[in-house]
């Protein structure tokens, strides 16, 4: 039950930011942090020195939990910068986390680990893992899961029973969507696209502007389109011209994709953007921005909205809290849970 997360890992509401790549820098994890759930940066790509510059920012602003998230399936250069900066919560997703686990409790700090499937959720267990987060094939970004969330969650529960701790991600954009998460057996939840949708998102404001025009499951899709440098990664992108074009191509491979090599747009730093790359669009990105991988879940279609991230994560919460099960609601001795 969700109170039991909340005790154990010091937050008010159970709901997790998801670590979203360079979009969610500190601005937003310390907002979501302060307000009494869990922010989260992705920093596998991060040089060392700018991941501790990012924690020691956002510890500066909130002194509640954070994560911070390596993706294995690259070498996760910068760990010991996090955990020697003070990183409190680590997650680690794409890979084996066995190399890292020790260090990272010797460290002091807490650890999830994604898994797409009940075997992955039970090895992570015995590891040492103290949140397992189970991800659907419903997510946005890149989608480790083949399993929709609802079926994924009932299996991993029924596996490891109710001592594990579970954290349901993928297509999570709403109250209804926490709530029945929740009512089925997860005790918090994480959100990515939803939290891409908000003022402090480094994501730029086109990007942003996708979200909020899609209006269904059917604006996204589960591809490969956009590889860049991370192969056999399949990812979940709103549609747009590049991927148009290159299923009207019939999907072909590296090396004969339509425009390839193209560039579509330039960074803040000016470094080019090619076609097909992986990388989200960023404030002070300029060029055809709506041509690149513009990573959304499949609850894009019920974000209506470009809140405060601090204001979202209350106004969820005060929602849910009608929706939930009788014996999921927070009883008057637990004040904390009733924050917002």
């Amino acid at each position: 039950m969700y109170a039991r997360f909340c005790e154990r890992f010091g937050l008010e509401i159970p709901i997790l930011q998801a670590p979203t790549g360079s979009i969610a820098g500190p601005e937003l994890a310390a907002a979501v942090s302060g307000a009494g759930a869990m922010g989260g940066m992705g920093v596998t790509w991060t040089p060392p020195e700018t991941i501790a510059e990012q924690i020691r920012q956002t510890r500066s602003v909130t002194h509640k939990p954070f994560l911070v998230n390596f993706a294995l399936a690259f070498e996760p250069l910068g760990l010991q910068s996090a955990l020697e900066a003070g990183a409190p919560v680590i997650t680690l997703s794409w890979g084996d986390p066995a190399p890292y686990l020790p260090r990272i409790r010797a460290a002091g700090a807490t650890v999830g680990v994604q898994t797409g499937n009940p075997a992955g959720a039970r090895r992570a267990v015995q590891l040492g893992a103290d949140f397992i987060v189970c991800q659907g094939i419903e997510a946005g970004g890149h989608v480790q899961s083949t399993t929709r969330l609802d079926a994924l969650l009932r299996e991993v529960r029924a596996q490891l029973g109710e001592e594990a701790f579970l954290v349901a991600a993928g297509g999570i954009a709403d109250a209804a969507d926490i709530a029945r998460a929740l009512n089925a057996g997860a005790d918090a939840v994480m959100m990515g696209t939803r939290f891409v949708a908000t003022v402090e998102s480094r994501a730029h404001p086109e990007y942003k502007r996708r979200l909020l025009d899609a209006d269904s499951e059917a604006q996204t899709s589960l591809t490969v389109c956009f590889e860049g440098g991370w192969s056999h990664a399949p990812h979940r992108v709103l549609r747009n011209a590049t991927l148009e074009a290159w299923e009207a191509a019939g999907c072909p491979p590296i090396g004969r994709r339509p425009s390839e090599g193209e560039i579509v747009a330039f960074a803040a730093s000016g470094d080019p953007i090619y076609r097909y790359e992986d990388v989200a669009p960023r404030i002070g990105h300029t060029g055809a921005v709506g041509e690149m991988a513009l990573y959304a879940g499949t609850g894009v279609g019920r974000i209506a909205d470009l809140p405060e991230a601090a204001a979202l994560v209350r106004r969820l919460w005060a929602q849910t809290q009608a929706l939930l099960r009788p014996e999921n609601r927070p009883q008057s001795s637990s004040p904390s849970l009733h924050h917002g």
